[in-house]
């Protein structure tokens, strides 16, 4: 018998047979998702609303106790809203843009995230995991209630993977005993400890940190500290070498505090000993109740690729980071992001296989730049060597005064959405004078239209952007098919579209993905290069 063997914060996914155990051969699925963490909900959420039926297998009944990630970026946030659930998570998260840094006693500066207007999302909001997970599941009922071909199959536990080249065979173990499937793909979404990593031999490549940080999270209702994020450098409390602080909804606050290599972790987990910490942080008088405590390490570590056949990894199973940056689920909602669209159309036969080795390609890419930030970030935080320490000190101490070195400064990088330069799926960048920020292979910037956004008028699939220039409603080339979204300059006031997509342009024509990613822009509509484009965009070129 399968035993759960961690405390439910949330029990969605209660244990039932299913038709496939009594089923006399294996039955085959399109794709079977491993994993009902954010990752695995969140594939099935993007497969599902178009239409593609999708099995999640969890070997869990629910969503686990511990906020872990917390941090989620504005991109996952419009990833999130464009799957139908992103207000419903600003609305219970708490919103901040403005951090702090110290070193000792004193503040060091002090940095917006978001400064400009014109956003539907903010930087970032602070949301448990459980929560962010719990409006995830709770999108995938309503869309089952409008016919999407989700199941989840709570505490149906994969034990074995076969890859048969065109498919793949699972061994799956559940509370009545095993069962055998098949799925023509197979998402591993299991986590940094992934079973389906390992069943097929697989491993990370990368650096593990040789440090230790205790997470504690409070409830505390007599808090003085603003709905900012707080970071101290050797902290005047000495609770450890650096702290990290953060409010989170419902009256808990996350402490990090970074406590070295050579610990004993079991004694450093007892309350006392964590009580001993906060308490010189937030003096002995102040009352807390610790809901939830971990020690980690950082790790720095990916997959040299994503995909193996008809496998193919996403989120935590396939890269690693540490974090400080919030680069971890965030980085995953990318990943389902940048799939979901490509596999949904090589399952429905509109392009090659070959368009789902771009999402390897892409998020290869996007890892790299996550374990550069993150690895620039662990080394700043924890000097190896005494001129290192010198150094970092001396940076903040001149950042204090001097605005040149506060960008020498790093106590962890804040997630931003990758940009793909230079990839294969790019087509032409032919926006004489047109902005950086909105470039091919960039995540298209959102821009107020009066009372909506324009990454809520983009929506899903392809979408030909005209501001201020001519071209068809529609095209469709090779099956593939591209709506316009029209707009002029006149249409926002503010000037934020003007200055995010035409830049010292008097026009513009986008292409855009259903990932919302730039896949090519000019300064005025040409048919043959649009549809080449569009080919390119959709791995047939």
């Amino acid at each position: 018998m399968l035993q759960d063997r961690y405390t439910l914060a949330f029990r969605l996914y209660p244990y039932q047979r299913s038709a496939d155990q009594d089923a006399p051969a294996p039955v085959r699925h399109p794709v079977v998702v491993g994993g009902c963490g954010p990752i695995g909900l969140a594939m099935a959420l993007d497969l599902g609303r178009q239409g593609i039926p999708v099995l999640v297998l969890d070997d869990h009944e629910g969503i686990g106790m511990g906020s872990r990630a917390i941090c989620f970026s504005k991109r996952a946030l419009e990833i999130a809203d464009r799957y139908g659930c992103g207000e419903a998570m600003l609305d219970k998260g708490v919103v901040w843009n403005v951090g702090k840094v110290f070193h000792d006693d004193r503040q060091v500066f002090e940095f917006n995230l978001l400064p400009e207007q014109g956003h539907k999302f903010p930087a970032f909001i602070n949301l448990q995991q459980p929560y962010f997970e719990r409006f995830l599941f709770e999108q995938i009922e309503a869309e089952r209630a409008r016919g999407a071909p989700i199941e989840i199959r709570g505490r149906n536990r994969i034990d074995a993977v076969e890859d048969m080249g065109d498919h793949v065979v699972l061994t799956v173990t559940t509370p009545d005993g095993p069962y055998t499937l098949e799925a023509q793909w197979l998402m591993a979404c299991d986590g940094a400890n992934s079973p389906i990593r390992a069943m097929l031999g697989l491993d990370f490549e990368g650096r593990v940190f040789q440090d230790s940080f205790l997470i504690a999270d409070i409830k505390m209702t007599s808090a003085s500290f603003p709905t900012e994020r707080w970071f101290w450098f050797e902290p005047w409390f000495k609770s450890g070498a650096s702290t990290l602080l953060h409010r989170q909804p419902d009256d808990v606050w996350r402490v990090d505090f970074q406590i070295g290599w050579d610990v004993d972790r079991k004694e450093e987990m007892k309350p006392e000993n964590i009580r001993r910490r906060l308490d010189a942080m937030l003096g002995a008088d102040v009352e807390y109740e610790i809901v939830w405590s971990s020690i980690y390490t950082f790790q720095c570590r990916r997959m040299r690729r994503f995909t193996h056949g008809r496998v193919i990894f996403a989120g935590d199973s396939a890269h690693q980071v540490s974090p400080f940056g919030a680069r971890g689920a965030n980085s995953g909602m990318q990943d389902i992001d940048n799939l979901g669209w490509k596999l949904g159309l090589v399952i429905t036969g509109q392009a090659p296989e070959a368009l789902v080795d771009s999402y390897n390609e892409e998020r290869v890419h996007g890892a790299d730049e996550n374990i550069l930030n993150s690895t620039r970030a662990t080394d700043f935080i924890t000097p190896k060597s005494k001129t290192s320490h010198i150094y970092r000190n001396a940076v903040l101490d001149l950042a204090e005064t001097l605005p040149f070195a506060r960008s020498l400064v790093n106590s962890g990088r804040l997630s931003v959405p990758c940009t793909y330069d230079g990839l294969s799926l790019n087509g032409p960048d032919q926006l004489p004078g047109g902005p950086a920020r909105s470039r091919t292979g960039s995540a298209c910037p959102d821009a107020p239209l009066g009372e909506s956004f324009l990454l809520d008028r983009l929506g899903n699939g392809f979408v030909i952007l005209t501001i201020d220039a001519e071209a068809p409603d529609s095209i469709e080339e090779d099956g593939i098919a591209a709506r316009r979204l029209a707009l002029t300059v006149k249409e926002d006031p503010t000037g934020a579209l003007a200055a995010r997509y035409l830049g010292a342009a008097r026009s513009a024509v986008y292409l855009i993905r259903p990932d919302q990613h730039v896949a090519a822009r000019w300064e005025k509509y040409d048919d043959a290069a649009l549809r080449a484009a569009l080919r390119k965009a959709c791995g047939k070129d």
